[in-house]
């Protein structure tokens, strides 16, 4: 209790020595945290531009040749049928998930309430590739007994669900796709993307009812172990092969099919974003040093001018040791309690920038707006060792001239100025 007395009178009597030190303290801790948000801010924005699909995943559509090949005029209309995703699957070792896709206009009917949508035949693999979502009381996706069954069950958007039913249950429900009624057995509460709400129905039924012919204009997929730009450009140029063998055009032929790679995208925007975080954390680490110079210069100063304090404690009977003991106990007090109110005030800020942005994106209806900013939030693991090191820099800066102090003779001490 007694040393707790002297600190407390030693802070009252030096109260802008006090301030300058806790000052130096909290704008370090403050300024760290605030930077390392916005790190995470911007690779947390960025990577919510990729949640649209998942991020290994690569999708390709037909198009038309534009070079003669083997015989074959240019300008053919290239479709997939079966013999492609059978040749994906037997010739490339990378693929997953896979599903064929069959993209639609039609009207879908429930009731009074009709609209055109987009009718869209996939497999249940679709629903991984393409992150849908479904609330609890959301139902399902397309299963494999529905693709086997060619059951005439469809998954709506959440948006055709509202226009069509209002606020009815639409679940068991049959709407009426074109001319042919389909029972509704799932919602996707995913944001729209790109163009209009969807319903999904499976691929065999698709195929059965509303494409003959059997082709189709898409095949969508994700990958594995492609963790580099090199391994991506490789599986790209090998995917092309295949198609070519299969589909019969010329391999250097750009019109023949395209080829969108998610996961190269990802890797090397997250690239550019890793390193104006390891920058931003770099800037961090001088500010946090620039605190640690300052606690220590103040500290070192705080001591020498009471050099002459210590000589009279000593004369009157005051152990070194209950000397040392009240300087680093002062020292952990000060860096403790105003580096607790910089994280504070760092966390609230980015607490507060979070909350801005969560109302904004949930005011937001449609997911084709981009963000390159989201969830500024720390680990507080990083502001504890940053705190630790700051209370460590200020003992150490604290004890080491209180030692010197403690070891001069009293009448030494008490000459000096």
């Amino acid at each position: 209790m007694n040393i707790l007395q002297e600190i407390w009178s030693s802070l009252r009597h030096n109260k802008m020595r006090t301030m300058l030190t806790g000052l130096s303290v909290s704008w370090g801790i403050f300024i760290l945290i605030v930077l390392l948000g916005a790190g995470n801010g911007l690779s947390n924005g960025v990577r919510s531009n990729f949640n649209s699909r998942a991020t290994n995943s690569v999708q390709l559509w037909s198009g038309k040749s534009s070079m003669p090949y083997h015989g074959l005029m240019a300008n053919r209309t290239l479709d997939f049928s079966n013999r492609q995703v059978k040749d994906i699957d037997e010739q490339l070792r990378e693929p997953d998930k896979k599903s064929g896709i069959i993209d639609k206009q039609s009207t879908v009917t429930y009731g009074t309430e009709y609209g055109n949508y987009s009718l869209r035949g996939v497999d249940p693999t679709y629903k991984d590739i393409f992150n849908l979502k479904f609330d609890p009381e959301g139902g399902r996706f397309i299963n494999k007994n529905d693709l086997k069954d060619h059951s005439k069950v469809v998954v709506i958007d959440k948006k055709i669900k509202e226009v069509l039913f209002k606020k009815e249950p639409a679940l068991g429900k049959y709407v009426k796709i074109g001319s042919v009624m389909f029972r509704v057995i799932g919602i996707n509460s995913k944001k729209e993307q790109y163009g209009n709400p969807t319903c999904y129905i499976p691929f065999t039924t698709a195929q059965l009812i509303y494409n003959p012919n059997q082709k189709f204009g898409s095949i969508a997929m994700t990958v594995n172990g492609l963790d580099s730009k090199a391994k991506n450009d490789s599986f790209n140029k090998k995917l092309i092969g295949v198609m070519s063998r299969s589909l019969y055009f010329d391999p250097k032929d750009e019109q023949a099919i395209y080829i969108r790679n998610a996961q190269r995208d990802y890797l090397q925007t997250m690239k550019i974003f890793n390193g104006i975080t390891l920058f931003v954390f770099i800037i961090g680490i001088f500010t946090l040093i620039a605190g640690i110079v300052g606690v220590s210069n103040i500290m070192l100063v705080s001591v020498k001018e009471r050099t002459r304090e210590i000589g009279i404690r000593k004369a009157i009977g005051a152990p070194p040791g209950s000397i040392l003991r009240s300087i680093i106990i002062e020292s952990i007090l000060i860096t403790g309690i105003f580096g607790y109110f910089g994280m504070v005030l760092g966390i609230g800020l980015t607490e507060l920038v979070n909350y801005i942005m969560v109302q904004t994106a949930a005011q937001s209806t449609s997911e084709n707006d981009m963000t390159i900013f989201m969830n500024p939030t720390v680990s507080l693991t990083y502001v504890f060792i940053s705190t630790f090191i700051l209370i460590i820099s200020g003992i150490i800066a604290g004890y080491m001239p209180a030692r010197r102090a403690v070891r001069i003779k009293p009448i030494e001490a008490m000459r000096e100025e």
